[in-house]
């Protein structure tokens, strides 16, 4: 069995984003950038299928700028087998919206031919969470969000999501779509041999136009802006001001 999973490139997680002082968008220069959290999982878990000899290939496929073989070189490191990225802005500010991933990730697919693809459920940098289900409709796959386990036997996946009001099990026919979440698991670090090892895997490296796709923006940003700052707390001297205050505040 095959299995794909999708990688982005977005600022780091400890990075403190700061929004450009003329409001168009978020400041990328000098910051460093690595693989999005939740596509880290999603390779993690990969991994762990082919360990657990369900799984005899790892693809990875990023879709952006040139820099992100650099994260494919990360999840190569990490245990992939071979990596794909489908070279499709020049400007670090331009976001492939999740419409257009899908399609070059359906083009990917039916090339590839994979069972299953495991995603993130989604990118820190604009929290859309649509790609995985816009790839299932496009392939009329099965699909599985907000994975915190997953269990495949034979021609079905059992799994368990992460839903508001706790946990939800189902089972799904393969071929199918699991986007995972960040209960899943606990990504492993690369070693510096596995690093050393990963320069010489195959990364392939096409165009959007390869695949026929047009990424142009769909969606225009009209402002940024940094959340407003919280206000300061207050102390009370006993729950009957505590409840007093929550009144006044319209809590209660």
């Amino acid at each position: 069995m095959k299995v794909l999973v999708p990688v982005k490139r977005v600022i780091d997680y400890n990075v403190k984003v700061r929004v450009k002082a003329d409001g168009t968008g978020v400041d990328l220069a000098n910051v460093k950038m690595s693989m999005n959290p939740f596509d880290e999982i999603a390779v993690e878990e990969a991994i762990r299928l082919r360990e657990a000899g369900k799984v005899a290939e790892v693809v990875v496929v990023s879709i952006g700028m040139k820099q992100s073989d650099q994260t494919l070189r990360t999840a190569l490191a990490m245990g992939a087998d071979r990596a794909i990225l489908v070279v499709a802005a020049d400007d670090v500010h331009q976001d492939i919206e999740p419409l257009a991933v899908a399609k070059i990730l359906k083009a990917v697919v039916d090339e590839e031919k994979p069972d299953l693809v495991l995603a993130g459920k989604q990118a820190i940098d604009n929290d859309m969470n649509a790609t995985g289900q816009m790839l299932s409709a496009l392939l009329g796959w099965s699909q599985a969000t907000f994975a915190s386990d997953i269990d495949i036997d034979g021609d079905h996946a059992t799994v368990t999501r992460e839903v508001d009001g706790g946990l939800r099990t189902i089972k799904v026919k393969m071929p199918t779509i699991i986007t995972v979440d960040l209960r899943l698991n606990e990504p492993r670090y690369a070693s510096l041999p596995n690093i050393m090892k990963a320069k010489k895997k195959p990364l392939d490296q096409k165009t959007a136009a390869d695949y026929g796709v047009d990424v142009s923006p769909r969606l225009e940003i009209i402002s940024t802006g940094e959340p407003d700052e919280r206000a300061a707390g207050i102390k009370v001297a006993d729950v009957a001001e505590l409840v007093a205050k929550l009144k006044e505040a319209g809590a209660v």
